[in-house]
Order: structure tokens, then sequence, then C-alpha cells
């Protein structure tokens, strides 16, 4: 693939900064940095002008970092805060990104490109306080912090209820629970008699019958007696 040596006229980011001769594919030289005038062929002519392009270059730069160093001394105290909406326990819905963060800085005066502000992670799901990292310069970099909170009330979580924490054994709540107590065994003595037999149904029916029937078979023993009276008689 074909290269082009060039002289940067100005600052490019990966590639270098003006006065700089460097070497590039054609077709990015010939479709972009050369028709933009952020370079120009190297030529005889084209080389005397690279002395009075790095010192364009030293002045530049050094405009550049103090601007970076009086912007970081401003950002030491700013006082950035998102306002989220949380559920249960204070869990928040969405994120807070480094876009968004970049959004507050340059609504509060800070012109910062987006790709200088750094999150760990790069959001933050939590509420509290958050530290970002800003990469002003190459030489200058500073530690911001931003605070996350709710915009409604939170509202905690309840705790679950484990055995014996809020809940009866039978797992009624623990306002409804009842003492219990074991039953008491009952005690037989022993009488030295034989045991009992067990009687069936029929029989225990009988003998709630018992003193109906005695009452019908009292008429009948009174007829009995009647008819050996008169049978007596007959033979004497």
């Amino acid at each position: 693939m074909a290269h082009h040596e060039i002289l940067l006229l100005k600052p490019i980011e990966g590639l270098g900064g003006e006065g700089d001769l460097v070497k590039v594919r054609a077709g990015y030289a010939r479709n972009y940095l050369l028709p933009l005038h952020f370079a120009v062929p190297v030529t005889q002519a084209n080389r005397r002008h690279i002395e009075s392009l790095k010192s364009r270059r030293v002045e530049r730069e050094s405009k550049e970092i103090d601007g970076a160093r009086e912007l970081a001394v401003r950002l030491k105290t700013v006082s950035i805060a998102f306002a989220v909406k949380t559920g249960e326990g204070g869990k928040m819905f969405g994120s807070v990104t480094q876009g968004d963060l970049h959004a507050k800085l340059v609504e509060q005066g800070y012109p910062i490109e987006k790709k200088r502000v750094h999150i760990p992670g790069g959001h933050v799901k939590t509420l509290g306080k958050h530290e970002a990292t800003l990469k002003l310069h190459p030489e200058v970099t500073v530690e911001i912090s931003f605070e996350v909170v709710s915009e409604n009330p939170i509202v905690e979580t309840a705790p679950a209820a484990g055995p014996g924490q809020g809940q009866a054994p039978g797992g009624a709540p623990s306002g409804d629970r009842k003492e219990f107590k074991p039953r008491k065994q009952r005690e037989y003595k022993d009488s030295g008699d034989a045991p009992r037999e067990r009687k069936s149904n029929v029989e225990m029916l009988l003998d709630s019958l018992g003193p109906a029937s005695s009452a019908a078979e009292k008429p009948a023993a009174a007829d009995d007696k009647q008819n050996k009276g008169k049978k007596k008689k007959k033979k004497e």
C-alpha cells in the first residue's frame, strides 16, 4: 500500500503536531489531510517552514497546558449532583453515565471534550458519592466528585422473617402467635384387675337400649306367670 510523506500544519491526535514530517496512507492524505489543509506535501520549499511551524507549536502547547492547569483548579471546587428515581431499598432505575457527567460539566460552563471524562466502569448504579477522572491534557489530570441522590423518598426493604423471627411455629405472624402447651398424658392406675375387653359397636348399642328393652320384657313375664297358674288349676 502506497504511503506519502507529508508535513503537518496542525496537530492531529495520534499522528503528530505541526512541523512534524509523517508518513500516511496515500488515500488518507489525498482525501482528508490535504483537502482540509491539515498538511502539505513535503517539498524543498515547504521544508523551509518547518522551524517556524515548530516555534508556533511550542507556543500553542504552552498555552494549552496553562489553560488545562487553570481549569483543573476550578474543577476541584465543582459541585455536581444527579437526582434519580429509585425503588424499594434505594435501588436506582438506570445509571449515571460518562455522557451524563460530561453534559453536566458543559452545562455548568466547563467546555471539556466528552472523551476526556472517565468514570470507573463507565457508569454508576448506586446512590452516594462517586469519583471521576478528567484528563484535560497529556500532562494535566484532575479528580472530581459527584453525588447521586434519590429524587423520591426511599422505601426501606422489610427484612424477611426467618424461623423464630416474626413467625409463629405454624407460620402465623408473630402478633397472632399463641403459646402451645403439650397435652398431659393420662395416667392409668394399675387396679390389679384383668383388663376389660372392649365392647363391639353392636353391644354398645344394645346397652344403650337396655332400659327400654327390659321395660318391654316385664309384661311378657307377667303373662307367662298367669298361663302357668291356669295350667296348675286344670291339673288339679
